[in-house]
């Protein structure tokens, strides 16, 4: 699970701005989909684009001087991608787009599900930055059936499943690449079961999707806050409740079941942080009673108990 890049900072330099649209718009066309762009008109040309495949799935993300995007039926004959796609704006420029006679406006933040299997268009200002989420149709059409009913419809940017997607996207695209199948799999179940949810698919398999991936995201959301936060003194379940939108109950219920509690979770990480503090010589200037409150601890009594507890010796004996 490799992420890989395709951008114009890699063509030659000799080309003119005409020379080098044409060029990547063609190794576009070639390597990835059928797609007639245009470029804006008031800016020099520049564009990226970033893939990671998780499965079958593909979490990507474009940026770049792109004016105009669109799909027709002979490209869409031409190269036969199917895939469904879950295009999120992220940049300031409204993106606007048709397909199947439902037109959509995406400000900043919003998203739409697109089928790349039916004609489509779509219209920026002159940088625009958008993610995509892209699922093979038959994946996506197995697991929500009436899927094809929700192109085209916008949805909001603080809609929770929406937001949870990003962030879980984010995590993956960030983090180490995954190598384990399971691994792999239980991404790729997540980011469907999401999708899914954002869109407002309905039945049976949208009530699971709800039980399993949208847990599965609070969960990496509590997660990720804890680790911005563990080393504020004051830090505590309420805090996550509130940032997160949701109970202290299910916070702790989402944390029991990942294996640590709250307490035990935010400890093992102050100790570690500790730790590092006291082993790095750069630190040897500082208060032992000063790292342990660099590193979230209020009482030094309770921080000396818990190191020699997890690692065998003194705080002075780590220096």
């Amino acid at each position: 699970m490799k992420k890989t890049v395709f951008t114009s900072k890699d063509l030659p330099s000799h080309l003119d701005e005409n020379a080098k649209f044409s060029l990547w718009q063609e190794i576009h066309n070639d390597q990835i989909w059928t797609v007639e762009y245009s470029k804006a008109s008031e800016r020099p040309f520049e564009a990226d684009i970033e893939a990671l495949p998780v499965g079958n799935l593909v979490v990507g993300q474009m940026a770049g001087a792109i004016k105009q995007a669109g799909r027709t039926k002979l490209h869409i004959a031409k190269d036969g991608h199917d895939g469904h796609l879950l295009l999120v704006n992220l940049g300031v420029n409204a993106l606007t787009g048709s397909q199947m006679g439902r037109e959509y406006r995406l400000a900043h933040g919003e998203a739409a599900l697109v089928s790349a299997s039916e004609p489509l268009t779509m219209t920026g200002g002159d940088w625009n930055i958008w993610s995509n989420l892209v699922i093979p149709s038959h994946i996506l059409r197995a697991a929500f059936g009436n899927i094809d009913n929700k192109l085209g419809i916008t949805i909001g940017a603080s809609y929770e499943p929406l937001r949870l997607l990003q962030g879980y996207s984010r995590l993956l695209e960030d983090g180490a690449p995954l190598q384990s199948p399971d691994l792999i799999e239980h991404a790729s179940t997540t980011l469907l079961d999401l999708v899914g949810l954002a869109t407002g698919a309905k039945g049976e398999v949208a009530e699971l999707a709800a039980m399993r991936g949208l847990r599965v995201a609070r969960l990496q959301a509590v997660l990720n806050q804890i680790a911005r936060r563990f080393t504020d003194v004051e830090f505590s379940t309420r805090d996550v409740a509130t940032a997160q939108g949701i109970s202290v109950r299910y916070v702790n219920d989402l944390l029991q079941e990942s294996g640590l509690s709250f307490s035990d979770r935010v400890l093992e990480l102050r100790l570690q942080r500790a730790r590092a503090m006291l082993s790095d010589r750069r630190n040897d200037g500082m208060r032992i009673g000063d790292i342990a409150y660099a590193s979230g601890f209020a009482d030094i009594s309770h921080f000396n108990r818990g190191f020699r507890r997890r690692f065998g010796l003194t705080p002075t004996g780590a220096r």
